[in-house]
């Protein structure tokens, strides 16, 4: 069996072009290229060439295969990566209307300021003041522990 493994190599490294993944094409390549004499040494040798370049096309296809699928795999994440920096999560996207109701209602309870019904209005604006009351209360902590 090294004898025609030995020989295949040989054969293989010279003419690889002109051998293909078919057998009985290979057979015929072989008697072009080469004498041998013996019909089952031929067919061996033949069969070894045809054996070798079907593990290589597998092992290539098999190879593109993991490529693509890493690049799939990649293209995902980075898919993924931008969905979550530019689309807001669930959690943002309920937090979102609540500024733009506060935003609204100041509006509308502007217009009917003149009018003695001005106490709703205050309520929405009250909100930004305890955020500044905090942040007053905040400096105040800070100013005592001085």
């Amino acid at each position: 069996m090294d004898r025609i493994k030995r020989i295949s190599a040989e054969i293989l490294t010279d003419h690889r072009e002109s051998f293909g993944a078919d057998f009985s094409e290979n057979k015929k390549m072989l008697n072009q290229i080469t004498i041998v004499r013996s019909k089952s040494l031929k067919n061996k040798i033949a069969g070894y060439i045809t054996k070798i370049l079907l593990r290589e096309q597998k092992f290539q296809a098999h190879k593109q295969k993991l490529i693509d699928d890493e690049k799939k795999f990649l293209e995902r994440d980075n898919v993924d990566k931008k969905e979550k920096t530019t689309k807001p999560e669930i959690g943002d996207v309920e937090s979102t209307p609540e500024p733009e109701t506060v935003d609204v209602e100041p509006e509308p309870a502007a217009e009917p300021a003149a009018e003695p019904a001005a106490e709703p209005a205050a309520e929405p604006a009250a909100e930004p003041a305890q955020e500044k009351t905090l942040a007053e209360e905040i400096l105040d902590d800070t100013e005592k522990s001085e």
